[in-house]
Parts: structure tokens; sequence; C-alpha cells
């Protein structure tokens, strides 16, 4: 379950991304230089890892932290870090 304070400024950057990426494709559209683009791009790409650091934290405070601590799911919690950082590394 999502911290309520942390689903708030999830959602908020979420829909500030989804308006970046609107943007984004509007500029597409109407063919803007390329620079431009890749800079709208890397920005939408570094908000994205932004919010991955905050639903990551929410993760750790609320789920990891209890699961450790139950030896029938720590397996399938440190399985479940050991994917995440392999998924962060391609």
């Amino acid at each position: 379950m999502l911290d309520q304070k942390l689903k708030k400024r999830a959602l908020h950057r979420a829909k500030i991304i989804r308006g970046q990426i609107d943007g984004l494709v509007k500029a597409i559209e109407v063919e803007k230089y390329c620079v431009d683009l890749i800079t709208q791009s890397r920005s939408i790409q570094l908000s994205l890892k932004s919010m991955d650091r905050l639903l990551l934290a929410n993760h750790l405070q609320g789920h990891v932290k209890h699961m450790l601590n139950d030896t029938k799911q720590e397996h399938k919690v440190i399985k479940e870090l050991v994917d995440l950082y392999a998924l962060s590394n391609k």
C-alpha cells in the first residue's frame, strides 16, 4: 500500500510526465528540431527516474522491511530487489 503523502506526490509527478509526453508527441507532429525532441525525451526519462525513486522508497519502507522479517517471504523480496537492480542496469 502506498503511503498517502507519497501517493499524492507520485500522482502529481505522473500527471506532469503525461503532460511532458503529450508535449513531445505534439513536437514530433510539427517536426520540431531534433535536438529539442531529444532534450524533451531526456527530460521525460529523468522525470520517470525520479518517480521510480519515490516508488522504490515506499516499497522499501512499507513492504521490504516487513518481508525481510518473515522467513517465508525473505527469498521473494531479495529476488524482487535483485530483479529491479538488473532492470535498472539495462
